[in-house]
Order: structure tokens, then C-alpha cells, then sequence
């Protein structure tokens, strides 16, 4: 048997009460039981402990020595697991961010990378990066809702960065390529492609072609690449936020009177470290994606209200 620290704990226990029947009612064991602990930690150490008679239990030469140690090592033992707790709960000194599909998630962490430390982790599910946030597992979560639509749910707490619209994304050899803007129900014809997730976009999509008097084809519900492959192919037309920046082949054309709209937002946990700086840069990263899009920006000066919010 090895020497542990619940033997330094009964060793203690027994020289502060004077009394092995004493300690035992302290420790909420048997006599008999406790009595044969000490023993077998008189064997590991080599030596009798306590002096046992009618009076009680003194700590003979040996006993002195373990105890001395003992009342250094306890509290230091109790000291280190409370510093440890401490440490496993307390935010990193970086950023943790979690992020749905979204245009400026690389200009915050570009910018953040700037000055600190900063991790990233991706999903499609917004309800599970809103679950790590509030388990502390992130501390930020940049995700978004249609509209006029609630902040989530929960412990967090939220900021707007922005209010967009929704454009589409054809290929340039497309009907509506050079058009300033389309109406929605001049698509009712096109098939459509839109990346995946757990919020209220689908709804909000099926309810505006409703409304534009037509009710959408085949929905391809896939990655940002497969997205961008079939509107560069003419196989479907692409629903992106108004900051994406188009790649070589594909046009982004904004629809008409903003049937659709997304609101950028940014969620964080109660202890999250520097809240108003993160949420100045997230705001800043969107208000430098408008800059790199002369389409969204063109839109904007004819459309007040819209765009990076104060």
C-alpha cells in the first residue's frame, strides 16, 4: 500500500481529536475500522504513530514527524485542487469563436489575430455553437436571423452587426446578369442552392416566393463550393448575403425592394473577455466586406437603413 493523502487526513484527524473513538465519530466511521487503518499506515510508514492509553492517543516521535508534514501537505493538496478548479473555469486569455456560414467571419479573426490570440470552430447548427457558448466551450458565436426575427433564446447575450439583404448569385452568362436588380418572382422559374442550417432562413424563403406569387423548385441544400459550381453552371441561382464576394464566373445581383433580409449577429457568454472591443471589430470586419463588394455598397446609397449597424 501507498502512502495517500486521505492517511495523512486520518493521521491529522486522530492527533487533533486526542482520541482514535473521538476522530472515528469525527469521520463518521466504526472504531474497529478506523483502528485498523492506523495500523496498516504504521506498517507503510515503519513505526507506531500514536501512543494509545486510558487518557487517549499522543503522537510519539514518528507520529510528530508525519504530522508536521501532514499540516504542510493537506492544505497545499487542498490550495492546488481549488487552483486547478479555478483555472478549468476561467476563459482563455484568447478569443474562442464559433461561427455559421457567413462572409466576414475571416476579417474578425483577422482582425482580432491582430493584437491576440483567437481559435475558431465552424458548424452549420446554430443551435450547437449557441450550446458551446453557453457550456463556456466559446466564448463568442457569430451567427444570424431572417428579418425582425428574436435573438435566440438562453443565457447569452447578443449584439446586432449588421442588417443586409439577401442577393442572389448567377452565373454571368445568365438572363439577369446586368440587371441593377431583379424582382423575385422573375426567378419563379430557376432552381435554387443555398448552404445548410437550423434557423428560420427556409421559412423565411418559402414565405417571400409565397408572397411574389410562386412557390420555389428544386432547393439544393449544400456546401458554399457546390453552391458557387451550379450558378456558375446555370444549374441554380444562388441565395448569399449582400457581403459575400463573388467569385470568377458568377454575378451578384441584389433583389428588389429586400424581400429577403439577414440580421448579423454576435452572441457571447456573460464572462466573455472584452465584449466591446470584439463587437467594434465584428462591426468593423462587416463595414469593410461592404467596402470590397461595389455592388452591395452601390445598393446601399439608394437604400438607407440597411448595412452595419452603430
Amino acid at each position: 500500500m501507498d502512502l495517500e493523502l486521505r492517511h495523512l487526513r486520518i493521521v491529522r484527524e486522530v492527533a487533533d481529536a486526542g482520541s482514535v473513538s473521538k476522530a472515528a465519530s469525527r469521520l463518521g466511521l466504526a472504531q474497529p475500522a478506523l483502528t485498523a487503518q492506523l495500523k496498516r499506515i504504521e506498517r507503510v510508514l515503519g513505526g507506531t504513530l500514536f501512543e494509545r492509553d486510558r487518557h487517549g492517543a499522543r503522537p510519539t516521535r514518528l507520529g510528530e514527524l508525519v504530522l508536521a508534514r501532514a499540516r504542510v501537505l493537506l492544505p497545499a493538496a487542498k490550495e492546488l485542487q481549488e487552483e486547478a478548479v479555478r483555472f478549468a473555469h476561467t476563459p482563455s486569455p484568447g478569443f474562442r469563436i464559433g461561427a455559421t456560414n457567413g462572409p466576414i467571419l475571416g476579417g474578425l479573426v483577422d482582425r482580432i489575430a491582430a493584437e491576440r490570440a483567437v481559435t475558431t470552430y465552424t458548424s452549420w447548427s446554430a443551435q450547437e455553437l449557441n450550446g458551446m457558448v453557453e457550456h463556456g466551450r466559446l466564448d463568442y458565436v457569430l451567427t444570424g436571423a431572417c428579418g425582425d426575427a428574436g435573438v435566440p433564446s438562453g443565457a447569452l447575450l447578443w449584439e446586432t452587426i449588421s442588417l443586409d439583404p439577401v442577393f442572389v448569385l448567377v452565373s454571368r452568362d445568365h438572363s439577369m446578369a446586368g440587371a441593377k436588380e431583379v424582382g423575385l418572382a422573375d426567378l419563379a422559374g430557376e432552381q435554387w442552392a443555398v448552404t445548410p442550417g437550423d434557423g428560420c432562413f427556409a421559412d423565411c424563403f418559402a414565405t417571400a416566393c409565397a408572397r411574389a406569387g410562386f412557390t420555389p423548385g428544386t432547393i439544393y441544400e449544400t456546401d458554399v463550393p457546390t453552391c458557387t459550381h451550379l450558378a456558375r453552371v446555370g444549374r441554380a441561382v444562388v441565395l448569399c448575403q449582400a457581403t459575400h464576394q463573388p467569385a470568377a464566373g458568377l454575378v451578384m445581383v441584389p433583389l428588389a425592394g429586400a424581400p429577403l433580409r439577414w440580421r448579423q449577429l454576435l452572441g457571447r457568454h456573460p464572462t466573455a473577455p472584452d465584449p466591446a472591443w470584439v463587437v467594434t471589430q465584428a462591426r468593423q470586419a462587416h463595414h469593410d466586406a461592404v467596402r470590397r463588394s461595389p455592388v452591395y455598397a452601390d445598393w446601399l446609397d439608394r437604400n438607407p437603413g440597411y448595412g452595419t449597424t452603430a
